[in-house]
């Protein structure tokens, strides 16, 4: 008890310098004599699309029913066909018994639909899923071979690992899709997916390797005398094991890969941060939008952090 009182005098520190901090940039932003306008952001997350209703003949309105915001609208052409539609009641242009001509605008109706932020980000997840997965496969595979004792294995897995390791993300990105892409004729997604999946994969099966060798091995070798085959010891003995020491190095290279996903921009899929940059070339609010990317970021990966240590601690316990 006495040991948290002595830490809140620290605690509020921590919220002064941060209220500090907020205060230098709105101070330096002011020097700059930025405007700041945060409601324009809104509408980038959501906005209300318009959809217009057109007669698609000559008609006669004949019925005009109001319902709250909205209005039902009949219109009957010569032959007797009708036309129903739906649409708000401020946008509505007839009233009952006006004549309509084909391709007439009657109304419009209104919908919620995603902004490009929130398009954005559901591309940055997905991408971001699909990538970890394929990642966490090859690493697995990938740093099994690296403990292999067949020598093939072993020298092909190390030179996939320090090729991808020892070369930028970016030139591999250019490459799976100008180079490797155009052979193939891959998509961008799939060529962004790809050049993520492989490099994730090449961090992971280091991780996955360290892991493994970090096991005492006596626990191998007490497996294989209690009649386990290799494959065996590894899968029910070894990785169970290994996987609790991996486990926060694991989970921070996914949250490397979210930030990643920024990269595939430059073959023009429109990720999270290249939405941004959109938005800000029509919105003229620059510091709002990088704001907003950036708190989306944090939105994906403080709770993957949060989940992988209560996940740690939930394993250690288990021990």
């Amino acid at each position: 008890m006495n040991h948290k009182k002595a830490q809140w005098p620290w605690h509020v520190l921590t919220v002064l310098v941060l209220i500090g901090l907020a205060g230098a940039l709105y101070y330096a932003t002011s020097l700059m004599s930025y405007e700041w306008r945060w409601n324009r952001v809104p509408q980038y997350f959501a906005y209300q699309a318009e959809e217009t209703q057109r007669a698609t003949d000559i008609s006669t309105v004949t019925e005009l029913v109001r319902k709250g915001s909205s209005a039902q609208v009949t219109l009957r052409n010569d032959a007797g066909d009708e036309q129903h539609l739906t649409v708000d009641e401020n946008s509505l242009q007839f009233a009952q018994g006006d004549d309509v001509a084909e391709g007439d605008v009657v109304g419009v109706t209104r919908h919620w639909a995603a902004g490009p932020l929130l398009w954005g980000l559901w591309t940055t997840l997905w991408l971001s899923v699909v990538s970890g997965v394929l990642g966490l496969l090859i690493g697995l595979v990938t740093g099994l071979c690296r403990l292999s004792s067949n020598p093939t294995l072993r020298d092909l897995s190390s030179i996939y690992v320090e090729l991808v390791r020892g070369t930028p993300l970016l030139v591999q990105i250019f490459i799976f899709y100008f180079f490797i892409g155009t052979v193939m004729n891959l998509s961008r997604e799939f060529a962004g997916i790809a050049a993520l999946s492989l490099f994730t994969g090449a961090y992971v099966a280091e991780i996955i390797r360290s892991g493994v060798q970090s096991i005492a091995r006596g626990q191998n070798e007490a497996a294989r005398s209690l009649g386990l085959s290799a494959g065996q010891s590894m899968r029910h003995v070894v990785l169970p094991q290994a996987f609790k020491r991996v486990l926060p190095p694991l989970a921070g290279q996914f949250i490397s890969l979210v930030k990643d996903t920024s990269l595939v921009s430059v073959i023009a899929i429109t990720e999270l941060l290249k939405s941004g940059r959109e938005v800000i070339t029509t919105s003229f609010s620059p510091f709002e939008i990088l704001f907003c990317v950036a708190g989306l970021y944090l939105l994906i990966n403080l709770p993957l952090s949060k989940i992988a240590s209560r996940l740690e601690r939930r394993l250690a316990q288990s021990d």
